[in-house]
């Protein structure tokens, strides 16, 4: 689903497989979509139950930000209001490993984020791993001594 077929020890950068662009990678999106969608939104829904949560009970989910679609059926499959979901996909794309701090640095810079808050934050990523984690928030409010 998401494959290069040059590099590494089977075929090393050669003139020969660089024209013949063997060193792109390529993506099957719509399978790579699904299982982002299922892995993301399943891990997350579990961590809820597992906790006993609802929708209701969750302040913040923070998901990676790689598709807003993928964000949404998140947030659908946890029962969330799109509300409470942080995105900031449409300012700065996907922006790898830093989305999630980027969301909550902002959020809690505009004083949306609040000591107490309970928060989902879910991804997916390279190698085809998702997880999630639930916590809550300790940082006192921006302005706070």
């Amino acid at each position: 689903m998401l494959y290069m077929k040059g590099g590494g020890s089977l075929n090393p950068p050669t003139h020969e497989t660089v024209d013949k662009g063997m060193h792109y990678l390529y993506q099957d999106g719509k399978a790579v979509f699904k299982v982002a969608v299922i892995g993301m939104a399943e891990v997350s829904a579990e961590i809820m139950d597992r906790n006993g949560l609802t929708g209701k009970d969750v302040d913040w989910l923070v998901p990676h930000q790689a598709n807003l679609r993928i964000i949404d059926a998140c947030a659908e499959r946890m029962g969330l209001d799109k509300a409470k979901v942080m995105v900031n996909i449409e300012r700065y794309g996907n922006t790898t490993a830093a989305t999630i701090p980027m969301c909550l640095s902002e959020w809690w810079q505009s004083g949306k984020l609040r000591k107490g808050q309970t928060i989902v934050l879910a991804s997916f990523g390279a190698g085809f791993t998702w997880g999630s984690i639930l916590i809550k928030w300790d940082a006192d409010n921006v302005g706070k001594n």
